[in-house]
C-alpha cells in the first residue's frame, strides 16, 4: 500500500474523496484548490488540536491565498450544544460570513459533529470539509455525513445527514494522539471486523498492538479498510432507512453507558466496546452467535486496556431509560443490529428488557 491513498464514497453528485496519509495537513492549501473550496474558509477547531495543528493547516491555505478565518472552542463533548452553536452562527454572522464560504472541522469527533451542524444549517447549507485529527473521527465520524449536537436528554438527537466536499485524513497526528483515544478509534476499527469483514477482524487480531504503538503502515492500513468499509454501507443507505443502522452495533449499549457517566468516565470508543460485548453476548443468548465467536469478540476487547465498570455503579433503571430514547427503538421496542459470526450482522433484531437486563449484569462482571 502507498503512503498515501483514496478512498470514495460513491453518492452520485455529492461523491467525495477521503485522502489518508501522512503529512497531508502541509498539503492543504493544494487540496483545497484542487477541489475548487471558495476563497472564504473558516476553520472551528479545539484549544488542544489548535496548539498543535492550525498553524500547519492555516499556513497551507495562506500560501494558496484563502482567506482564514479561525474560532477557537474549549475541548470536551460539552461544546455539541445548542448554546455553543447559537455563539458560532453569531460570529459567522459578525464577520459577514457568506454562502460561498466554506466551514472546516478541525478536530476530533465532536469538532466534526459540532462544524457540520454549523455548515448544514448556516444559510441553509455552506461548504463543509473534514480534516479529523483522532483515529475514532478518521474511521468513522468524518465519514458519512452523521452531524449534530447533543440535548440534555440523549445525545445526537439534533442533526442532519451534510457531506463534506472531502475529507483529510493524515496519519502523521496519530502520533500525538492520547492512548485512551488510540483505543477509543480501535474500538470502531474492531466493529468493522465484527460487522462487515471477518478477515479484516483477523487483521486487526493479529496487529492491534503494533496499532497501539502508532506504527504508521498498519495504522493507514486500518483507516484505509474502515472507512471503505463504511463507505460502501452508507452508498447503499446514505440517511439510515435500514442497513446504515449495522454501523450502530454496539451503540444502544454503549451510548447508555457513555450517559451513565456524564461522557466523563467512558470515551465513546470504550463505552462501545463494552456495548459491543453486551449485543454480542445478547446475540450468543438468542442463538445467533456461538460462544467460541463471543469469547473471540472478548478476548480482542480484553487486550485493549479500558476503564472498568465499578466507578459506574450501573443503574440497570436508568440505562434501560436511556436505551428506550435510542434512535433504534421504535414504538417502545427495543432493536438493534446483532452479529450472527464475526463478519456477518442482522440490521435490527428485536431485543426484550430481561435480555438487556441479563446482559448489563453480564457487564458488571466482565468490566469489574
Amino acid at each position: 500500500m502507498s503512503t498515501n491513498s483514496i478512498v470514495r464514497v460513491p453518492l452520485g453528485n455529492r461523491s467525495y474523496p477521503i485522502y489518508i496519509g501522512s503529512g497531508l495537513l502541509t498539503t492543504a492549501g493544494t487540496i483545497f484548490r484542487k477541489h475548487n473550496i471558495s476563497r472564504s474558509v473558516v476553520i472551528i477547531t479545539d484549544q488542544t488540536v489548535a496548539s498543535r495543528y492550525l498553524p500547519l493547516v492555516r499556513k497551507s491555505l495562506l500560501s494558496k491565498k484563502f482567506s482564514v478565518h479561525t474560532i477557537i472552542l474549549p475541548s470536551g463533548e460539552g461544546q455539541k450544544s445548542l448554546g455553543t452553536a447559537k455563539r458560532i452562527y453569531s460570529e459567522l454572522l459578525e464577520r459577514n460570513m457568506e454562502r460561498s464560504s466554506t466551514i472546516v472541522a478541525l478536530g476530533g469527533g465532536v469538532i466534526g459533529d459540532l462544524a457540520g451542524f454549523i455548515a448544514a444549517t448556516y444559510q441553509r447549507g455552506i461548504g463543509f470539509v473534514q480534516i479529523p485529527t483522532t483515529l475514532l473521527a478518521q474511521v468513522d465520524s468524518s465519514v458519512g455525513g452523521k452531524v449534530g449536537i447533543n440535548h440534555p436528554l440523549a445525545k445526537n438527537m439534533i442533526g442532519a445527514f451534510y457531506q463534506p466536499k472531502f475529507v483529510l485524513a493524515d496519519t502523521s497526528v496519530l502520533a500525538t494522539l492520547p492512548k485512551r483515544e488510540m483505543i477509543s478509534g480501535l474500538g470502531e476499527v474492531v466493529k468493522y471486523g465484527i460487522i462487515l469483514d471477518k478477515k479484516f477482524f483477523s487483521f486487526v487480531e493479529k496487529n492491534l498492538e503494533k496499532a497501539l504503538s502508532r506504527d504508521q503502515s498498519v495504522l493507514a492500513k486500518m483507516i484505509r479498510r474502515s472507512c471503505a468499509l463504511k463507505s460502501s454501507v452508507v452508498a447503499r443507505d446514505e440517511k439510515e432507512d435500514h442497513l446504515r443502522a449495522i454501523l450502530n452495533f454496539g451503540h444502544t449499549i454503549g451510548h447508555a453507558l457513555e450517559q451513565a457517566g456524564k461522557f466523563g468516565i467512558l470515551k465513546h470508543g470504550e463505552a462501545i466496546l463494552y456495548g459491543m460485548v453486551a449485543e454480542a453476548y445478547i446475540a450468543c443468548a438468542m442463538g445467533m452467535l456461538s460462544i467460541q465467536e463471543l469469547e473471540r469478540i472478548e478476548f480482542m476487547v480484553n487486550r485493549l486496556p479500558i476503564p472498568f465498570l465499578t466507578s459506574l455503579k450501573l443503574n440497570s433503571s436508568a440505562l434501560l431509560a436511556t436505551m428506550r430514547k435510542d434512535k433504534k427503538t421504535k414504538n417502545g421496542v427495543l432493536r438493534m443490529p446483532l452479529p450472527n459470526s464475526i463478519g456477518k450482522v442482522s440490521v435490527a433484531t428485536t431485543v426484550d428488557e430481561p435480555s438487556v437486563l441479563r446482559a448489563i449484569e453480564y457487564l458488571r462482571v466482565y468490566g469489574s
